[in-house]
Formats: C-alpha cells, sequence, structure tokens
C-alpha cells in the first residue's frame, strides 16, 4: 500500500456510475417487479452500499476507510433499455474513495445480472467510471468528456 501517513485529512468524494443493457423484456419484467429472484433495484441499491463499505477486502492494496456517507441509485432507464447505477461516496481521510465508488457501482451491476440472467443472458455491464472527485491534494476533478446527469 502507499504510505498516505503525511497527507492532510480532508473531505473527499467520488462519484461513479454504470449501465446493464437488457433486452426490452427483461427490462419489462424488471420494472413490473416480475423477476422471480425479487426486487431488483432494491438489491441491487443494497449490494452496492455494501460493497463500498467492503472495498479494502476486495482489492488488495486499498486503505479501509471509515466512510462517511454513501450513497446508490440504481434506476431504470428505458432508453437503454437498462439500468444506471450512481454512487457517491464521502470520508473525512487521507486518501480518496474513487475505488469505494467504482465498486459501489460494479457490485449493483453484478447483482443485477445475477437477479436477471435467467430472462437475459446476453446482458452487458459497461460504462463504469469516475465521474468525478473532490478533496485531497488534487483537488476537484470532473470527467469533462461527460455530463453526469444527462440522459444516456
Amino acid at each position: 500500500m502507499v504510505d498516505v501517513g503525511e497527507k492532510d485529512v480532508t473531505r473527499r468524494t467520488a462519484m461513479a456510475e454504470g449501465r446493464v443493457r437488457m433486452s426490452g423484456e427483461a427490462f419489462d419484467l424488471v420494472r413490473n417487479q416480475a423477476i422471480k429472484k425479487g426486487d431488483v433495484l432494491g438489491v441491487a441499491k443494497v449490494a452496492g452500499i455494501q460493497a463500498a463499505k467492503r472495498t479494502a477486502e476486495l482489492i488488495p492494496l486499498c486503505h479501509p476507510l471509515p466512510l462517511d456517507y454513501i450513497e446508490v441509485d440504481v434506476m431504470l432507464e428505458e432508453a437503454l433499455p437498462g439500468v444506471r447505477v450512481t454512487a457517491v461516496v464521502r470520508v473525512e481521510s487521507r486518501t480518496g474513495v474513487e475505488m469505494e465508488a467504482l465498486t459501489a457501482v460494479s457490485v449493483a451491476c453484478l447483482t443485477v445480472y445475477d437477479m436477471v440472467k435467467a430472462v437475459d443472458r446476453a446482458m452487458r455491464i459497461e460504462g463504469i467510471r469516475v465521474l468525478e472527485k473532490t478533496g485531497g491534494r488534487s483537488g476537484e476533478w470532473r470527467d469533462a468528456a461527460v455530463n453526469p446527469y444527462e440522459e444516456v
């Protein structure tokens, strides 16, 4: 692991996103809560939150962080068709939370896939990336290529 002992403790945030594209049939079943495994969006949200808290256990060189805030949104996107996942993570620490936000999004997307795969094995998980981060020496950064709030 990198030595962060000399860094200042600052408020750090990160926002990430990802998408799961699926067939129209699968999308309709998710929208109508007709997937046999249950509430896809609700379970994926909880999975993403749990994943953010366990990032240091999953990614070998990540520092364990006492997270202050995790928000995971799992939303239907008819234009895909599919599900868009966003995660915002915040901490007061010596290192950033980009990996926690990415892990939350990744596991939420994997959970959607797991719950819907009986209907559509051709689903695609795509576009997992950091949209913005704040805090630390490097300050604020935002993906200039995309507005994270625009429709796909």
